[in-house]
């Protein structure tokens, strides 16, 4: 399995601190290593500098440890606190308490669309792939139809991918971009919703993505995903040359190029 870590999607909190959101940059080799003790940035002397504006500030410094002490001396009667603090756990890979986490935000925060979208996060990182469906899901019914869902489509895509249920992740994928055009591609700050996008078949998943931006006219995306997908190992051109979705691409010199090309062998 190829390891790609989570992405963080903002929809609420610090924005404006990178955590590189497409390139999934939770950690690196799985684990994060234990960080020095390190102050926060002092802040403008007019902001008040609350446990969670402290915390976010160590969560964009990649201190989790420092984030999820600040986080705990706000009230432990904050939904989004208990939200933060989870994904702070989940950046260490410290899933059970992640998990407690975001339930405990859910306690006391019913209708709390992000921390039941990052539940399904944590059991799709343990490949209970039906049980983070079920979370998506049930964040959806929330808020089915708007930007901040695009996220949670994209996540849903992805376990339905990972269960080789294709068509219900084309789907879903398909419906994530027509809520959020660049849902796959934006970078984004430390926020409350995460986004998983690490998979096993990492060619065939490429290859999904670049159908999805073709159908929906993103030319030059659809050629990036494509060309990602051949340097992963994509072997079925026919598949190129049939496929529907790419009929406006395939008298290009772009495509005709990376028909081709060899598939990387891996």
């Amino acid at each position: 399995m190829v390891i790609r870590p989570l992405v963080i999607a903002v929809a609420a909190g610090l924005s404006g601190m990178s955590l590189a959101q497409t390139g999934n940059s939770i950690l690196e080799n799985g684990r994060s290593p234990a960080p020095a003790t390190v102050q926060p940035d002092k802040p403008d002397d007019k902001t008040e500098v609350t446990p969670e504006l402290r915390g976010d500030i160590f969560m964009a410094k990649k201190q989790y440890r420092e984030a999820i002490e600040a986080f705990r001396q706000g009230s432990p009667k904050d939904p989004v606190l208990r939200n933060k603090t989870g994904i702070a756990y989940h950046q260490l890979m410290q899933l059970d308490q992640a998990l407690k986490s975001y339930l405990e935000a859910v306690k006391l925060k019913k209708d709390y669309l992000e921390a039941i979208n990052n539940i399904g996060t944590v059991y799709y990182a343990r490949k209970n792939f039906r049980r983070s469906i079920t979370y998506y899901e049930r964040a959806l019914k929330l808020e089915p139809h708007t930007e901040r869902s695009a996220a949670v489509y994209n996540n849903l895509g992805t376990a339905y991918f990972a269960r080789k249920q294709y068509k219900q992740a084309f789907d879903a994928f398909q419906t994530a971009v027509s809520l959020d055009p660049d849902v796959n591609e934006h970078n984004g700050g430390y926020g409350v919703m995460l986004e998983e996008r690490s998979v096993e078949e990492r060619a065939k998943y490429h290859y999904f993505w670049a159908k999805t931006y073709a159908k929906n006219g993103r030319n030059d995306l659809a050629l990036q995903y494509l060309r990602k997908a051949l340097e992963e190992g994509f072997k079925e051109k026919k598949q190129m040359e049939t496929d529907p979705e790419f009929a406006a691409l395939r008298n290009t010199k772009e495509f005709k190029e990376l028909l081709a090309l060899e598939p990387r062998v891996l």
